[in-house]
């Protein structure tokens, strides 16, 4: 038993000190910004198109998680956690993050064929013989066994990953060349992995060379370089406006997800630019500090007044202040600048119904059916228009958009009961009708999954 322990802590110890590691998405929770989905979506589209595939069917995600990691998941979609656009300086060096994704889509890299079957296969191979043995005594045998068979199959797995890691690497490269872009940022990215590589006390040896799942990082920054120096675009300036709304959704992002102390830190009070601002507005509202909150913010606005995520950023303020009559003007105007951006849109909503106002019902409505009609993969939007129909006695509507959400976040028995209590209620043959019963089927059909999996 104590030899098994050491193998999974080896193996946990290397793969601890590589980045980029495949993990389900599932376990992890999606953060949803309007403005930091449209920059990834901008950022990704000439890679998506060079790779082959059309940018209307590829996601790009980001996960709320603090590692330094983006990963595929099978279907057409990257993730990216927002540890890495942390620690990432540039646009350039997330777009060759997500060239690299890319190549392992375009690949079919995906956990659950190729490498990993036959390792499995070899896998429950050497359990089998292992219980033979044991069965017939000899326990020290069968512990050798297993061992063994674990290795090899470890080995298996892992040779296979390596040859993914490399082509995704090679098409990553050749989706930049084609897009036009330059590797730069992907080799600057590859050497902050090897110095957070060395600042784990990663050694290169006998043992981290087996157990990683990745190529070595060094050998990965002289392959890549010898291609990407080549290339025509190696010395091609990145785009400016790119580089500029990158800037602004990181700190954005750190001011929502980082302690306050720690943002002010990283953007001091007396950096007055647009990113330190942006970062210093959400670390003074998460200390409910509202007048420093909104001078940050009215400091944006009165350098960019029409900007949509500026006023987006001080009607969320209010309302979270508790303050949603005073949210709804710059609410309103952000979902109009924005062309009813849906995830605005749904913030503009709450605003509405927050008010308590029966007045404001019908408005809310209105834009929350267009927010769902434009992203229905928006559950809160799906929550707040069943209070609308719950407040206007529209019962089996709001059983209906609560199923709706209870099935986005996987709560499938209680999916089940809304969709079958607003199926009862709802004009046989209507669209929401047949909408209810489709939930109830898909709801059925994962309950009856997760009862085989038990």
């Amino acid at each position: 038993m104590r030899a098994l322990t050491r193998l999974a802590a080896r193996c946990t110890a290397a793969l601890a000190a590589l980045a980029l590691v495949a993990q389900p998405a599932a376990a992890q929770s999606v953060l949803r910004d309007a403005e930091t989905e449209a920059l990834l979506k901008d950022m990704a589209r000439p890679l998506i198109a060079a790779s082959g595939l059309d940018p209307k069917n590829v996601d790009i995600v980001l996960v709320n998680d603090s590692s330094v990691n983006a990963f595929v998941a099978g279907g057409q979609a990257v993730y990216i956690h927002s540890g890495l656009i942390n620690e990432a300086s540039s646009a350039e060096e997330v777009q060759g993050v997500i060239a690299h994704e890319l190549g392992h889509i375009t690949g079919g890299h995906v956990i659950s064929d190729g490498g990993s079957k036959a390792a499995t296969g070899v896998s429950i191979l050497s359990l089998l013989l292992g219980a033979a043995a044991a069965a017939a005594g000899a326990g020290e045998a069968a512990m050798g066994v297993v061992m063994a068979g674990q290795q090899v199959a470890l080995g298996k797995y892992l040779a296979f990953s390596r040859g993914q890691e490399e082509a995704a690497d090679a098409a990553g490269a050749q989706y930049l060349s084609k897009a036009g872009m330059s590797g730069r940022g992907s080799i600057a990215f590859f050497n902050k992995l090897r110095g957070m590589e060395r600042r784990r006390g990663f050694v290169r040896n006998a043992d981290t060379e087996f157990y990683s799942t990745h190529p070595m990082t060094g050998d990965r920054i002289a392959n890549l370089t010898d291609m990407y120096t080549k290339d025509p675009a190696w010395s091609r300036p990145s785009d400016p406006a790119l580089e500029t709304r990158f800037q602004r959704a990181k700190a954005k992002l750190f001011g929502y997800l980082a302690e306050p102390k720690s943002t002010l830190q990283v953007y001091p009070e007396g950096d007055t630019s647009v990113p330190a601002r942006y970062a210093r507005a959400y670390a003074f509202h998460k200390e409910a500090l509202l007048d420093k909150a909104m001078a940050e913010t009215d400091a944006l606005l009165a350098k960019a007044p029409t900007d949509p995520y500026f006023l987006e950023l001080k009607g969320q303020i209010l309302l979270e202040a508790g303050k949603p009559a005073d949210a709804l003007p710059p609410l309103r105007k952000a979902t109009e600048l924005s062309g009813n951006q849906p995830l605005i849109a749904t913030t503009f909503g709450h605003a509405l119904i927050a008010t308590e106002s029966s007045a404001n019902l019908p408005e809310a409505e209105r834009v929350l059916k267009t927010a769902v009609g434009r992203d229905r993969e928006n559950p809160f939007a799906w929550y707040q228009l069943g209070m609308v129909y719950g407040q206007r006695g529209d019962i089996p509507r709001a059983r209906l958009a609560s199923a709706e959400q209870q099935v986005m976040q996987l709560q499938y028995g209680s999916a089940l009961q809304s969709a079958e209590a607003a199926e009862a209620g709802l004009p046989t043959g209507s669209p929401d009708w047949l909408r209810a019963q489709d939930i109830a089927m898909q709801a059925r059909a994962a309950i009856e999954r997760q009862r085989k999996r038990r």
